[in-house]
């Protein structure tokens, strides 16, 4: 299916400085490659000592402007800035970092001419959803960097875009790590919970559409594109037959992701109560999207398309051959699943 783009009246103004930070991170990776493919001034910020500096020199190669420092420090971020006439911020920073951009606020409401800041977002909407623990706390950590934005004045945009278009194991890491299961399925709860799945490289694309788009300042954007509205039950179908096969489906109940959860073994418990959101409550489904603040993707780009998931599952296919290659010449392929905790699993 087709859905997506209409640009603003007025267009994008290419010569907006864009600094981005956290952008050698999942999210952040796509979202400085749409920028640099856009056109435009692209800025990463990054640490003196960054473990990630392939990832910065092939952006860097692409044409990013590379700068050092770390965004807790508010007087450099202020300077940083100012010298490089940034106009567009974009904070795609980890959970550890969340807090961090408290002190990025301040330095741009003293900067005073930022035309927006997207906050580090890109998931679900934080005022609605309400995962149990640890997951909670970052998101109260998210709503209190909203908080001080919105008390602040200013300009912003918040990326709502659910969850990543690939299989979403609840006990690792990111679902980005990971490969659709190759053994069988863990379907949570009865698998029938649809949620909105959105690949790395749109999240990106109408991240930077929405950065100077009149309609969605100081709006919250929702990524819900209806091609790719499934529950577990059909992303288990779509896998298999991808891989021309079935593979037996394993239930992980609603207790087994609540035990898991208060396990507090970071960052899996966060990952369970996330999953737990989202396949058990329906955190991305509960609501509709019609408040003065809030618009959706679809509906401001209807002539773009998005990534399907099973494009996405295509993608994967590569890997999946490669590693039957290296099982015919003698090499154990990695099981797909974590087993970081005790699960209680019945056969669906």
């Amino acid at each position: 299916m087709t859905v997506s783009t209409c640009i603003a009246s007025g267009g994008a103004a290419k010569g907006q400085g864009v600094l981005i930070i956290g952008a050698t991170g999942f999210i952040g990776q796509f979202i400085a490659e749409a920028s640099l493919n856009d056109g435009r001034p692209t800025y990463l910020l990054a640490r003196s000592s960054s473990s990630n500096a392939k990832t910065m020199k092939v952006l860097q190669d692409k044409g990013a402007i590379i700068i050092h420092g770390v965004m807790k420090d508010e007087e450099l971020m202020e300077k940083i800035l100012k010298e490089n006439q940034i106009d567009i911020v974009i904070s795609a920073v980890g959970g550890k970092n969340i807090l961090d951009q408290l002190n990025l606020v301040r330095a741009i409401k003293s900067v005073g001419t930022i035309k927006r800041f997207l906050p580090s977002e890109f998931g679900h909407d934080v005022d609605r959803a309400d995962p149990v623990e640890p997951g909670l706390t970052m998101y109260n950590e998210k709503r209190k960097v909203r908080r001080l934005i919105e008390e602040l004045g200013i300009p912003y945009t918040y990326i709502c875009c659910n969850s990543i278009a690939s299989w979403p194991y609840y006990d690792n890491t990111h679902p980005s790590e990971v490969l659709p299961p190759l053994d069988e399925f863990q379907i949570y709860g009865d698998g029938t919970v649809k949620a909105y799945f959105v690949a790395g490289s749109d999240i990106g694309k109408y991240t930077i559409k929405a950065v100077d788009d009149l309609r969605t300042l100081n709006k919250q954007l929702h990524f819900r594109p209806t091609c790719n509205y499934l529950n577990i039950n059909e992303l288990a179908s779509l896998w298999e037959k991808k891989i021309g096969r079935s593979l037996p489906r394993v239930t992980v109940s609603e207790d087994d992701l609540l035990a898991a959860a208060a396990a507090n073994i970071i960052p899996q418990s966060i990952v369970a109560s996330f999953t737990h959101d989202i396949f058990i409550r329906g955190c991305q489904v509960n609501f509709s999207i019609d408040g003065p603040k809030e618009v959706e993707v679809c509906d401001l780009y209807p002539e773009e398309s998005f990534k399907t998931v099973e494009d996405c599952f295509e993608d994967y296919m590569i890997h999946v051959d490669d590693t039957s290659k290296g099982v015919a010449n003698g090499i154990v392929a990695q099981n797909h699943v974590v087993d970081a905790l005790p699960i209680t699993a019945m056969c669906a």
